[in-house]
């Protein structure tokens, strides 16, 4: 099963879901504005990706600003539990692949795992 976390807006998310389609795969897509990760998911995914949770937020997000999340005091969950809360701030797409996951930036990363 591969799932990709998608925003159809994005386009390095669209591209990266051609990507997979043109490789004949189908994936699971989860539209994660509309139905964002909860904390487990979230860190299982970090995990998966094997970053922090500061590597997958969206510095130019406005909900970064306003939550000044550039503050380095911020601990890995307060960051997880931002990005729960403002899923905005989530660095898209995110596919999985079992207990690995890549982030299409550029989209040939999730190459990688497939």
């Amino acid at each position: 099963m591969i799932t990709i976390y998608h925003n159809p807006r994005c386009s390095k998310s669209r591209q990266t879901l051609q990507l997979l389609n043109d490789r004949g795969v189908e994936p699971n897509i989860v539209l994660y504005l509309d139905t964002p990760p909860d904390k487990t998911t979230l860190a299982s995914l970090l995990d998966k990706l094997g970053i922090g949770a500061r590597q997958l937020l969206r510095k130019g997000e406005a909900s970064y600003k306003e939550n000044n999340l550039k503050n380095p005091d911020l601990s890995e969950d307060e960051l997880i539990d931002y990005m729960v809360k403002y899923p905005k701030l989530i660095e898209r797409p995110i596919v999985v692949v079992g207990n690995k996951a890549a982030l299409g930036r550029p989209p040939e990363a999730v190459l990688d795992i497939l």
